[in-house]
């Protein structure tokens, strides 16, 4: 495998998020369950840089024997529950005949007195009762120095459970110089089954080990980053190349927008758009690919299926299209029956007013015989018929020596249409209807009183409809840039841009056989 080929973001993505869950198991499910911790919050001498008038009343303290304290201090310590589980009576490791289940040792100090407060919990009163092993003495520790001690009772804890045992001490006796250090309390560490005892940290700040994961956390992220700096930040399915897209007028604002996403995010594909119409995008593909004799770069977009004579040509659907009946604001129609629709490409009505529109004379414009959205509509409201041929070059009368009628006319692309029945007064026209998106020149004919709707359309209520398909010279490669735009249609960007243009993807009917070729 050539290094620039080997997943460095996955593997640092898998890394990221394997050590967290490993520390959290490790810390708190495998090691750390039962973990009993003490933390020391005060230890203080009674001797200070600054006298005050009652520092005297210090020297009242008083132990059983009455003596006063000698340079006497002050501790306190705070016992809790620091694992996940709750630590019991027979947690303890001491055996039952021993009562008390842990000892907190003062090197170099004796205990003086004691007091057990701030329990987290009322019912831990009941831990601490005059058989609870509760007690203090002196032991010789490893060091050979006398050691104070405070024996705590085998007390239940529950998950957060805590309590403070604040201890009077003075120095014992017959021991040598200790430093700060040395004479530090701490709890036994072998105290617990299938535990420990741990010291604990005051919650003010981080801890090393948290500090230490967030700054791996830090650490991933900034390698991930590089790795998006310094590999190709394409998606996987990126082709390089250049692609001819053909065919279709009406399905050409879909493509334009749809080759402009996928740029963004594939720098390296160049497209050429060449809509000339449906019938001639066929021809195209064809005779590119006799020529090249397999995988011209070129595809082809029709409304509806190929004719006859292209067996090379494969289909594949993309869109299911609803086009609709236009006509220019001056004629005052709004809804046609099919039948009417018939009638006026018959010629059986040569004035809007007898439909009940103004009065103004029916012209009509089509699109050239080439046209996949003639063929839809012939197909769809002509009962398959032929649309009679042109009677007019202007679109406004009938030319010398023209079949008399009905003004009929023709124009080469959907826009080219739209724009000549806005501006033609008593113009009608047919063309895909989110090409009609925004423009307030125009009147989309209801058909039989419904809409252009894609539920209207699938229930059988509004006829004007049509499949766009894709049609390729053979099987494209599968990393040919052909192959990969239209993979590209199908994902959910492309999904996106079909539906924003009135459309809807072939695979999100509910019928998906409306977009099959009959």
């Amino acid at each position: 495998m050539a290094v620039e080929d080997f997943p460095f973001g996955a593997v640092i993505s898998i890394v990221g998020v394997m050590v967290p869950v490993v520390a959290f198991l490790w810390e708190f499910v495998l090691r750390g369950r039962k973990r009993l911790g003490y933390r020391v919050q005060m230890d203080t001498t009674v001797t200070g840089e600054i006298s005050a008038e009652h520092v005297g009343a210090l020297e009242l303290v008083h132990r059983e024997t009455g003596r006063s304290l000698v340079n006497p201090s002050f501790v306190l310590l705070r016992i809790e529950n620091h694992g996940t589980a709750t630590i019991k009576e027979a947690d303890y490791r001491n055996p039952e005949a021993v009562a008390h289940g842990v000892q907190i040792r003062f090197p170099g100090r004796t205990v003086a007195g004691f007091v057990v407060t701030e329990l987290s919990d009322s019912q831990l009163v009941n831990n601490f009762g005059t058989k609870s092993g509760l007690n203090r003495g002196t032991v010789d520790d490893a060091r050979g120095t006398k050691a104070g001690v405070i024996e705590l009772p085998k007390a239940r804890l529950n998950r957060d459970d805590h309590y403070k045992v604040l201890a009077v001490l003075e120095p014992a006796p017959g021991n040598g110089p200790l430093t700060p250090e040395e004479m530090k309390p701490y709890l036994e560490g072998n105290a617990l089954l299938g535990g420990r005892v741990v010291k604990t940290e005051s919650g003010t700040g981080l801890s090393r080990r948290t500090l230490a994961l967030l700054v791996f956390l830090v650490a991933i992220i900034i390698a991930q980053f590089g790795v998006y700096l310094f590999n190709d930040p394409s998606p996987l399915d990126c082709a390089k190349g250049k692609l001819t897209l053909t065919g279709s007028t009406a399905f050409a604002p879909v493509l334009e927008e749809a080759t402009r996403q996928y740029r963004n995010s594939c720098g390296d594909a160049n497209f050429t758009m060449a809509f000339h119409g449906s019938t001639e995008g066929l021809r195209t593909l064809n005779e590119a690919g006799r020529k090249a004799g397999s995988g011209p770069d070129v595809l082809s977009f029709t409304d509806g299926a190929k004719e006859d004579g292209y067996p090379q040509l494969l289909p594949r659907p993309v869109a299911f299209s609803l086009f609709t009946v236009v006509a220019g604001k001056q004629t005052g129609i709004q809804d046609l029956r099919a039948d009417q629709i018939r009638q006026l490409y018959d010629g059986r009505v040569g004035n809007w007013r007898e439909l009940g529109g103004a009065d103004l004379p029916v012209r009509l414009i089509s699109r050239s015989p080439d046209s996949g959205t003639r063929r839809a509509f012939q197909a769809r409201l002509l009962d398959g018929k032929r649309e009679p041929g042109t009677n007019s070059d202007d679109c406004l009368k009938v030319g010398p020596g023209a079949q008399p009628g009905p003004v009929r006319c023709e124009r080469p692309t959907t826009a080219e249409l739209l724009n000549a029945v806005a501006t033609t007064p008593g113009a009608l026209g047919y063309a895909e209807l989110g090409s009609i998106t925004g423009r307030d020149d125009l009147v989309p004919v209801r058909i039989d009183g419904h809409p252009a709707t894609l539920d209207g359309a699938v229930h059988a209520a509004y006829p004007f409809w049509e499949t766009e398909y894709a049609y390729t010279y053979g099987e494209p490669k599968a990393d040919s840039l052909a192959a990969s735009f239209l993979r590209y249609l199908t994902n959910q960007v492309g999904k996106d841009v079909i539906r924003s243009f009135g459309n809807r993807p072939c695979a999100e009917l509910a019928n998906p056989v409306l977009c099959h070729p009959t």
